[in-house]
Formats: C-alpha cells, sequence, structure tokens
C-alpha cells in the first residue's frame, strides 16, 4: 500500500486586519482560476494556527472534537465560507467608497450576535482584556474571532484606509498602513513585483517598436 501525505496550506498574512487575512483564504478570487484555500476543518484550524489566534494546544483539541463530529465541523467550516464571502463583500465596497449590502451585514450580525454571547471581560497583569465563554471546546470559536474582528474594522478610524490589491487577477484587501497611505499591493514583493516587471516589459517592447 503507497501512503499520500496531504501538504499543509502555507497562508498569506498581508491584510494588516486579522478578518482581511480571513477573506484572503481564496487565491486569484476574480479569475476563472480561484483556488480555495479552506477545504476542510483542517485548514480552518492552521489558518488559526498560522494566524496565532489558536494555540497548538487548543489547535489539537479542536481536532479532536472535530473527528468526533465530522457532520458539525463541515456546517462550522461552511459557515465560515459564508461569513467569509460576506466579510470580503462589505469591506470591497466600502474600498470603492459605496455601502455594503445589508444582507451580508446581516451575515455579519448573525455571527457577531453569537460570538459576543460569548464573550467575556477577564483580568491581565493590570489590566483587562477580552476572552470567551467554552471557547476550548467550540468549533466555531474561530467565527468569534473573525466576527469580532471585522466589526473592530467597521468601527474603528482606519476603515478608510482598506485597500483592493490593484492586480487584477489577485484583488485581496489591505488595512494601508504606509505612511502617505499609496499602498498599491497586497504584496510588494508578488503582486507588486509583477507589475513592475509587466512595466518594464511594456516600455521594452514600446522602445523597440
Amino acid at each position: 500500500m503507497v501512503e499520500t501525505t496531504t501538504q499543509t496550506p502555507i497562508f498569506d498574512f498581508t491584510g494588516n486586519w486579522l478578518c482581511l487575512d480571513f477573506v484572503n483564504t481564496v487565491n486569484d478570487r476574480p479569475t476563472p482560476y480561484r483556488r480555495e484555500m479552506l477545504d476542510s476543518y483542517s485548514d480552518l484550524v492552521t489558518w488559526s494556527q498560522q494566524a496565532h489566534i489558536l494555540t497548538d494546544d487548543q489547535a489539537q483539541r479542536l481536532l479532536e472534537k472535530a473527528a468526533h463530529h465530522p457532520k458539525d465541523a463541515s456546517a462550522i467550516l461552511q459557515r465560515a465560507i459564508v461569513l467569509r464571502e460576506a466579510i470580503h463583500d462589505i469591506f470591497f465596497v466600502i474600498a470603492d467608497d459605496a455601502s455594503p449590502n445589508e444582507g451580508n451585514l446581516a451575515i455579519l450580525n448573525t455571527e457577531l450576535a453569537e460570538a459576543m454571547s460569548q464573550a467575556r471581560i477577564v483580568p491581565k497583569a493590570n489590566s483587562f482584556v477580552w476572552d470567551w465563554t467554552g471557547k476550548e471546546d467550540a468549533l466555531n470559536h474561530i467565527l468569534w474571532l473573525v466576527a469580532r474582528s471585522a466589526a473592530d474594522l467597521l468601527i474603528s478610524g482606519e476603515l478608510h484606509d482598506v485597500r483592493v490589491c490593484s492586480a487584477p487577477d489577485c484583488q485581496w484587501l489591505f488595512l494601508d498602513t504606509s505612511k502617505n497611505h499609496s499602498r498599491r499591493w497586497c504584496d510588494m514583493k508578488g503582486c507588486g513585483n509583477r507589475a513592475k516587471v509587466r512595466r518594464h516589459y511594456e516600455r521594452k517592447k514600446q522602445s523597440s517598436a
């Protein structure tokens, strides 16, 4: 018997805000070659580990529970995808100075309401922080964090610094934290560099002509 191994996905975190990084778990979104990176509940947990919102122990507990309740885990994954697409559409239109669809806001508010029903304030050192009741065993704990992140961005002073990557085959979302707010690419080493190469090629072609 030949053993096969599934490669662990490596996610990108150039969005500068948790919910935007979550939105960017689709590659080539506006093209016919769109590639989904969240193909399983395990992928959702892996993304959370790489985003540093779950510890390895927390991730292991969720994976063990998902293995015992595969239908529940599959349902949570589908909810995660629906939430992700709603958050994408909300911030995509805001980046274009338009108003988000009420249906997408309703999806976010539904997940947010469930998340906040589990939220609590706990002491930490000389201050207080947000925490969550029952997070150790909740398969949808990840959704709580993403929904809260999207809500925080919507009411923050940084909302209008949300941008869409200028690469037509990318269009990932990111928060522009550059000094003059002129960032155009989700990643200068990726989309930005490819754009530079294209411009160089076009200039060379024109000069040759």
